[in-house]
């Protein structure tokens, strides 16, 4: 066992678990997430005294997903789970956090050292003496990892996987074993906070790289913008919007993408997803002789079955770690300081207009009576006009993040979906965690909409919901069963049915009372308008719950298109 640091030597001594968690409120983290388990259950008496709020979650997974949402709205986020049984039920949350470049720092409580070295057959082990293999299991779904075996060690291992963290927007694993959680380290580094930055690219590579792009922005005749999810992740939107306003370009984005630029603009354009775009907009963008392509992700679900007809020698790439012109590579340059100088230096451009968004319902939609059904049409624009600046918008794998790309955003709205990834139950999840992120940076209103069949899956977090106090509105489409699964194959097969619940009168049940909430159920046009006309139902003062009844055969148009690719795609030999 690695012998303790003297007290004696040390300036300030904290406790290691303290210096964890106040390090974690040094970047910004104010709620924990997680499930208590004996091998992390002294550690977490640390959390108030850090000044944090411990949230406590249904399960891991669910703690997972609502990590996940919070850290795509305050930056990076933190989450605690047991050894063994906890951690691995975190795990899907995990890959899905990494796949999409979401930083979590994953804590695990862990048995002590001695335990450890000498191979006791504990619970929660597979019981042969392997400590290491549920930390072999992380290890390629964690951009950094740090195991705390050591106090002389711990402290530096913390700062440097919170950067890993922030820097590579990605997860990261710490293990905390029982007997290091008292452990003194050096408090007096907590007086230096941890340096986030990236060094900045060499000038010499960097300008050089800015006077090729220039080089070739200059030259083309009707450029474009296209921006996708990395630049959301890797916090280059001021750049972006410089971009974007300065050179008054068409600007469009990816599904991935939405809520990373701001949709008011008059240049802003709409989705651009190969056959599934927007109206107008693939004839604009696959038309351009130059593509200004920031953070793409270009993904089976995020192309709409990879049908984008965009080469490659139209194209630049900027990423958070390299540039490509074309098909020339520019390694270990980020993106982040070629933009600000190619705006800085753009002078004129060729620009030629490209179309414009809006919520605007066809006319063959507007249609209202007593026994109109809704229709995905119909609803995603209503969806927008109804939107308010600064809300946080969340989207569930299948029908509702294929809907939201029919949508136009009013100012400040701030988008979550899990396009790449995908895995269904997500969303809900995902909105505990953005809708506690919000309440803690000035309470925006936060919008869930999910499908029944993948409500389903992670339903239980709407009892941390009411616990913690949240105020969500949550649409449950309840169309019965699984719709991107029918289109892709198996339309009337039992196994994309699922069993109808009683919606809304789970919020009862999960201890909503009508102080702290409300349920409704509309099954026409005209309901559903009424109920986006209420005053009352827009100030989100309580957590509200509508299930929205939608016909089964129904589906927005580009779900339509992914799911027929995406079935041509499963099904080649």
């Amino acid at each position: 066992m690695a012998s303790d640091i003297r007290t004696s030597e040390l300036k300030e001594p904290v406790d290691v678990a303290e210096y964890l968690f106040r390090r974690l409120h040094q970047v910004g983290i104010r709620g924990i997430h997680g499930v208590p388990g004996d091998y992390n259950l002294v550690a977490l008496d640390y959390i108030p005294k850090a000044g944090l709020n411990w949230v406590g979650n249904v399960n891991e997974l669910n703690a997972g997903y609502a990590a996940d949402g919070y850290a795509r709205v305050k930056g990076i986020s933190a989450v605690v789970t047991t050894f063994g049984v906890g951690e691995l039920s975190l795990l899907n949350a995990i890959a899905g956090a990494y796949s999409e470049f979401v930083p979590i720092v994953h804590i695990v409580g862990t048995p002590s050292t001695l335990s450890q070295r000498d191979g006791m057959l504990l619970h929660h082990t597979l019981g042969n003496g392997n400590f290491e293999v549920f930390s072999e299991m992380s290890k390629n779904i964690s951009c950094a990892m740090a195991k705390l075996n050591d106090p002389h060690e711990a402290a530096t291992l913390i700062d440097n996987a919170i950067r890993e963290c922030w820097v590579q927007s990605r997860p990261v694993y710490i293990t905390l074993p029982t007997d290091m959680v008292q452990k003194k380290v050096e408090g007096e580094r907590l007086k230096t906070p941890i340096n986030l930055n990236h060094p900045p690219n060499q000038t010499e590579k960097e300008d050089y790289v800015v006077d090729v792009v220039l080089k070739y922005l200059h030259a083309a005749q009707n450029p474009v913008i296209l921006v996708d999810a990395c630049a959301q992740r890797h916090r280059v939107l001021d750049e972006v919007h410089e971009l974007i306003q300065t050179s008054n370009l068409p600007t469009f984005v990816a599904p991935m993408g939405k809520g990373a630029v701001n949709e008011t603009l008059p240049n802003y354009g709409g989705v651009y997803a190969g056959d599934g775009s927007n109206e107008g907009v693939r004839e604009r963008v696959e038309s351009s002789d130059l593509i200004l392509s920031i953070g793409a992700i270009k993904s089976d679900f995020n192309t709409a079955g990879f049908t984008y007809r965009i080469s490659q020698l139209s194209t630049i790439d900027f990423h958070s770690d390299y540039v490509r012109v074309k098909y020339s590579e520019y390694p270990g340059i980020r993106m982040q300081g070629v933009l600000k100088k190619v705006v800085a230096r753009m002078g004129k451009l060729n620009v030629q207009p490209g179309p414009t968004a809006s919520n605007e319902i066809a006319d063959k939609d507007k249609k209202m009576s007593n026994d109109e059904v809704i229709s995905h049409d119909w609803l995603w624009p209503r969806v927008g006009q109804w939107l308010q600046p600064d809300d946080i918008v969340i989207t569930e794998t299948g029908t509702a993040n294929f809907g939201i790309w029919e949508t136009k955003f009013p100012k400040g709205v701030s988008a979550l979906s899990q396009v790449l990834w995908g895995s269904i139950g997500y969303s809900v999840g995902a909105c505990q965690g953005a809708a506690l992120a919000a309440k803690e940076t000035g309470n925006r209103r936060t919008v869930l909409l999910v499908g029944d069949g993948s409500f389903e899956l992670t339903a239980q977090e709407v009892s941390t919901m009411i616990r913690q106090g949240l105020k969500p509105i949550i649409f449950l489409i309840n169309n019965e069963g699984y719709t991107i699964e029918r289109y892709i194959h198996g339309f009337e097969a039992p196994y994309n049915d699922i069993q109808p619940w009683k919606y809304a009168d789970l919020i009862k049940s999960f201890g909503g009372t009508s102080e702290n909430s409300k349920t409704y159920q509309v099954k026409t046009k005209q309901e559903a308008e009424d109920l986006f006309n209420d005053k009352e139902f827009a100030k989100a003062d309580k957590l509200q719950f509508v299930e929205m009844f939608m016909p089964k055969e129904d589906a927005p148009k580009a779900l339509k298109l992914t799911a027929e690719a995406s079935a041509k795609n499963n099904a080649k030999q």
